[in-house]
């Protein structure tokens, strides 16, 4: 499903983000990327759904070369990845439903599927209630649940988490560790990155450590 090899991200000053990085992560895991701030987790993310390129290496996903991706064929890849923010990134001059119909408007969907996807991916989340609300009317839990809804309306075959739980409290943070673990049963890969181990501790998974854009580890739940 997603293949690294030898990939490295440069930016300017001769700074070094990632380093020669090689692995694979296959259809349907669940795998945390671990790291202290700086190691490398958000630049692996955002070359994984096409927002960096990688200075040396490929990337591949779903037998897709993405390190040769051009331009106009990014659209169409991202179609296959959710992505779940720390800050969220939601539009908040738009309400609940605009937030997370507006993925499926993008791929040019009827409007009464979006409608249909729109209210069982808030129903999911709990949070069907508050389709006309604005995001800034909402708790941060609320928000974080709203960018999930987003990222899954498109049934995405991967979704990328970068510190989705970081400004949460704890138990917010499980009902959102329920959510992605609810996407994963139903075939999902999931990559999320963070600095939480105790995410680890009660939901073992497949652990990814990096140290300085360096893999330094890679473990198996016991």
């Amino acid at each position: 499903m997603i293949q690294l090899y030898n990939v490295t991200k440069k930016y300017s000053g001769d700074s070094v983000a990632v380093k020669d990085l090689t692995l694979q992560i296959g259809k349907g895991e669940f795998v945390y990327i671990t790291g202290a701030s700086g190691a490398g987790k958000t630049t692996l993310l955002r070359m994984l759904y096409a927002a960096e390129k990688p200075t040396r290496g490929q990337i591949l996903i779903d037998r897709q070369n993405v390190s040769r991706i051009r331009s106009r064929q990014i659209p169409f890849l991202r179609r296959k990845i959710g992505v779940v923010f720390q800050d969220f990134k939601l539009l908040q001059s738009r309400t609940v439903y605009e937030n997370v119909a507006f993925a499926l408007e993008a791929q040019g969907k009827k409007r009464y599927e979006v409608s249909k996807k729109v209210y069982q991916a808030l129903k999911e989340v709990g949070l069907e209630h508050r389709l006309q609300r604005k995001p800034m009317e909402l708790s941060g839990g609320e928000q974080q649940r709203i960018a999930i809804a987003r990222a899954l309306v498109v049934d995405p075959l991967i979704l990328l988490a970068d510190e989705p739980s970081g400004n949460l409290d704890q138990d917010v943070t499980f009902e959102i560790m329920a959510l992605f673990r609810q996407a994963n049963a139903r075939g999902t890969t999931v990559l999320l990155a963070t600095h939480d181990h105790s995410l680890n501790q009660r939901f073992p998974r497949r652990v990814l450590t990096l140290d300085q854009g360096k893999l330094i580890g890679d473990q198996q739940p016991l």
